[in-house]
């Protein structure tokens, strides 16, 4: 019946699948399980849905275009359009965005009924041996055996010492309830996290300074992407500063007093607010692993290809089974583990060089596979093409013609090594290249697909054939 324990044991099993998590990784092995024909449990101590749903990608894109609405309102009279006097409340900005997470979380719930998925909700932790126990949200207990348990517990902020959250230094969850706009905020980290808050608040007029160790900002990203994104950020006002770090904070009445190393000078700065986005750690802790062969890497659970743990029967996906921290991985994963505990034939284990990745700032940026150093590093001889936003009739229409596409191939092969984009609508171009690289697509196969006129998507042959000096719109 599985590949994790003999048929004996799967027929006195209460589950033949318990997944401990119903975020975007658990709730979609669930259903994937349940379709399957596996009896399936779901374990949910807070909100279906998890993080993502309710404090993560859904709810801060609800935001975020909450500021692009606002963004074309300023700029109506490009447009031959005349808007008055445009003004924002904060609190309803908020309120359509736990609106929409309130949705979003009904429709999670429907889905596990429509799937026949049981919902127990409560604290579950791991006995050993297929043993779970779990302390019901409704003050009861029970203790059941699941033949597979798959660990969906998710990530929680890094709480970086000095910057536990308060009234005045906030972590992702008060930035998406603010009850007030500040008028200088601090954001600490500049990946995907830190720089969605940064344009968000600029974007509705607080003096936001964005800070990051390392020597880029979105250090995940194509260094030429990320050096064009930080020169779109600060020509909107955001103050940018890399290689800096927080020395100490002062916490006062209404604002805190930071001083900040700036490539080592130190200088005190004066803010309202503070967001601390400085990454993620997976919620590994009682769990229960230690009555378990489950290994802990840091913060994260160690896995094979397939979400193994060293527990037999037992899986580990999404945020805490380590980067990237995205909820499409978790989800990819949660698939991949129903159906190889079910033993579907032709299955193929995650390949992380197809996982995108998305930041849905001003402007976005999107990406997947290697970067140009990466691709260096790994000993390719490679071409590399560049097509401008502005050369694009469709960003022209639109006013949008700050970005460029990026694509990187292998020169002996044609292989599409990596695809990075900034701009307009990249978060949803890209899955265009991520079919590409699935499919194994050539530059050549790309450069005779026929793309529509006129649309942003042109601009990705027209990359592909400037790689190889080809381009006809520039």
């Amino acid at each position: 019946m599985t590949r994790t324990a003999d048929t004996k044991a799967a027929q006195s099993a209460d589950y033949a699948v318990l997944v401990i998590g119903s975020g975007p990784g658990g709730y979609v092995a669930a259903i994937r399980a349940a379709q399957l024909g596996l009896k399936t449990a779901v374990v949910e101590s807070q909100e279906l849905g998890g993080v993502c749903l309710n404090w993560g990608c859904i709810p801060t894109k609800t935001l975020l275009r909450s500021a692009e609405v606002y963004e074309n309102f300023k700029h109506a009279d490009e447009f031959g359009l005349a808007a008055g006097t445009v003004t924002f409340d904060i609190r309803k900005i908020v309120q359509r965005s736990r609106s929409v997470a309130a949705k979003l979380n009904a429709g999670v719930k429907h889905l596990l009924k429509k799937n026949k998925v049981l919902v127990l909700k409560g604290h579950a932790k791991l006995l050993g041996n297929g043993r779970i126990h779990i302390d019901q949200v409704d003050g009861g207990a029970l203790e059941v055996v699941a033949t597979n348990t798959i660990l969906a517990t998710g990530a929680r902020a890094r709480v970086v010492p000095g910057l536990e959250p308060d009234r005045l230094i906030w972590t992702y969850r008060e930035a998406m309830t603010p009850s007030m706009l500040p008028a200088s905020l601090l954001v600490v980290g500049a990946g995907a996290i830190g720089v969605e808050f940064a344009s968000f608040f600029n974007s509705f007029g607080s003096a936001v300074t964005l800070i990051e160790m390392q020597s880029q900002i979105l250090p995940a990203e194509d260094s030429e992407i990320s050096e064009a994104a930080c020169k779109a950020f600060v020509r909107q006002g955001i103050d940018v500063l890399t290689n800096t770090r927080v020395v100490s904070v002062e916490r006062l009445p209404d604002h805190v007093v930071v001083m900040l190393d700036i490539a080592g000078r130190s200088e005190q700065r004066r803010f309202e607010r503070v967001i601390s986005a400085a990454g993620v750690v997976g919620n590994h802790e009682n769990l229960g692993l230690e009555n378990t062969a489950v290994l802990v890497d840091g913060a994260h659970v160690r896995v094979n290809e397939w979400c193994q743990t060293g527990e037999p029967g037992v899986y580990a996906i999404g945020d805490l089974a380590g980067a990237p921290c995205l909820a499409h991985k978790a989800s990819h994963e949660g698939i991949t583990c129903a159906e190889h505990i079910a033993g579907v034939p032709g299955i193929h284990p995650v390949d992380r060089s197809t996982i995108p990745g998305c930041t849905y700032s001003r402007p976005q940026i999107a990406s997947v596979g290697l970067t140009e150093k990466e691709a260096r590093d790994a000993g390719h001889e490679i071409n590399i093409g560049r097509f401008p936003f502005q050369a694009n009739g469709k960003a022209i229409a639109l006013g949008e013609t700050e970005g460029m596409v990026k694509v990187i191939y292998d020169r002996k092969s044609g292989e599409l090594l990596g695809a990075h984009m900034l701009g307009a609508e990249v978060t949803e171009l890209i899955q265009g290249f991520c079919i590409a690289r699935t499919l194994e697509t050539t530059e050549q196969e790309l450069i005779h697909t026929i793309f529509p006129h006129p649309t942003l998507s042109e601009m990705m042959p027209e990359a592909t054939l400037a790689s190889l000096d080809r381009a006809i719109h520039i």
